[in-house]
């Protein structure tokens, strides 16, 4: 039996959600999010309270239940409050900068790193060496930070690099004489 599957979902204030057969739309203060959920689980709301149950006693039932849940909890979360990434930048010469659309990197190249900022998702640079991406949909938030961390994750000798705020990166040893 899931575990997270059996927690109900609380809508909290200024948010509707709206049931359609398999597909759940939530709008708040952040936008509109939809997702459709698979045949094996079923959704209802009393109130201001949605459960979700697998449909009959397959295992492909058991194993979608506490998935989609967390999927329409996301959706919820992602109206209301939004998520967030943070991503910091470790090197000399590393930097960061908003110019217009684009997130402009020096990463060590010969050349910029010129990054289109999707629609949907913001950019911030508090100063050089920190980036905070926001926005409501969790997985483009977490896509977006992994993109921009993908052109120069941090090496393990001297730590140069993007990573996630909180990282610990695990060190090597350099070359002995």
């Amino acid at each position: 039996m899931s575990r997270i599957g059996n927690k109900p979902i609380e809508v909290p204030a200024g948010v509707t959600v709206n049931i359609t057969g398999q597909s759940v739309t939530a709008k708040g203060k952040n936008g509109e999010l939809s997702a459709t959920l698979v045949q094996e689980v079923a959704i209802t709301q009393d109130g201001n309270i949605l459960a979700l149950n697998p449909v009959g006693d397959s295992i492909t039932a058991r194993k979608m239940w506490g998935t989609s849940r967390t999927v329409v909890n996301n959706l919820i979360i992602g109206v209301s409050d939004g998520f967030e990434k943070k991503l910091e930048i470790n090197g000399v010469g590393y930097r960061a900068a908003i110019q217009g659309k684009e997130l402009v990197l020096q990463l060590g190249f010969s050349h910029d790193v010129n990054y289109p900022i999707p629609e949907g998702i913001e950019i911030k640079c508090a100063d050089q060496t920190h980036v905070s991406i926001s926005g409501a949909d969790k997985q483009r938030v977490g896509q977006v930070a992994a993109e921009i961390r993908s052109y120069r994750k941090p090496e393990p000798y001297k730590g140069k690099g993007i990573k996630y705020e909180g990282e610990y990166i695990l060190r090597k040893e350099g070359k002995k004489k």
